[in-house]
């Protein structure tokens, strides 16, 4: 592939962030396989990717949210393939980052990897505790009004994480109950839009989570995907302001999103559904960093 992850050893990362409305982590697939089954999806599929069309696919990820935002590289190194799934190394938000503990063993050598990346990027860094697994932005989304904050729970973070995360941003945090071992991480199965919008598979969650849900979207403002669109991982989106990127999805839903004012650009993501993820894992929303880093325990 012709992009190179960004060195960071100049102010050029911190001015780059702040000058543009989006920005967000990604990683190349240099080193992505399925090497183990640590969730449905990768059952059957052990070492069934293509490294050459994950790359081909990913490009294509990578061109279609340059058009939209900035991004920032962060290398892959050996021994975790699943780094490509930058959704999952922390939760960022004003220049601090809680860094993931990772519910498997085989994804807590990327901890390191990240809590790097971010310091030398400037952002306060918090660590969470091994014993609250938390795994970041794959199960905490903010709302797009930035009043709450969306985390799930169940086959990957532990419900006393959330308690933590409150702490750090002085954010009201809602949790939400998932039930369904396909839709394992949050953002699998829930995005919040802008426009006070919401897409979600309700079956994903139990009654109380959906409860919690329909207080706070009005039935005018629920986009309900089928299962079908679901297990393509529909919910999986990228969206800045009226543009949605996302994996193919059936024309039903197309049209209700695009008469809701929104763009799609449809990126096929085949690859990476072997390992449980679509557009939305593929990236780690960031906003700007404070000058200098701080490591702090959690």
């Amino acid at each position: 592939m012709s992009t190179q992850p960004i060195e960071i050893t100049t102010p050029a990362i911190l001015a780059s962030i702040a000058s543009t409305p989006a920005t967000f982590l990604m990683c190349p697939p240099k080193l992505y396989d399925v090497n183990y089954v640590i969730n449905p999806w990768m059952a059957g599929n052990v070492h069934a990717s293509s490294r050459t069309r994950a790359a081909e696919q990913w490009q294509r990820l990578y061109e279609a949210v340059t058009t939209i935002a900035q991004v920032q590289l962060v290398e892959p190194q050996p021994g975790s393939p699943d780094m490509v799934f930058t959704a999952n190394a922390g939760l960022e938000r004003d220049g601090t980052v809680a860094i993931s503990s990772f519910f498997h063993p085989e994804r807590q050598g990327e901890e390191p990897h990240f809590r790097r990346w971010f310091q030398l990027a400037g952002y306060t860094v918090v660590d969470t505790p091994r014993t609250t697994p938390f795994e970041g932005e794959g199960d905490a989304l903010f709302s797009t009004d930035g009043t709450r904050l969306w985390v799930g729970y169940g086959p990957r973070t532990d419900p006393s994480s959330h308690n933590p995360l409150r702490k750090i941003w002085g954010i009201e945090v809602t949790s939400l109950h998932l039930i369904d071992p396909r839709f394992y991480h949050l953002d699998t199965c829930f995005a919040p839009l802008a426009g006070g919008y919401v897409m979600y598979f309700p079956e994903a969650f139990d009654k109380a989570s959906r409860a919690k849900i329909e207080a706070f979207y009005p039935a005018e403002k629920r986009i309900i995907v089928s299962e079908s669109d679901a297990i393509c991982f529909a919910c999986n989106a990228i969206n800045v302001d009226r543009t949605i990127i996302l994996n193919n999805i059936s024309t039903d839903l197309r049209h209700q999103l695009e008469t809701r004012g929104f763009n799609l650009i449809e990126v096929t993501l085949t690859e990476f559904l072997k390992a449980g993820g679509a557009a939305k894992c593929l990236v780690m929303k960031l906003s700007r960093p404070e000058k200098e880093a701080v490591s702090l325990a959690s």
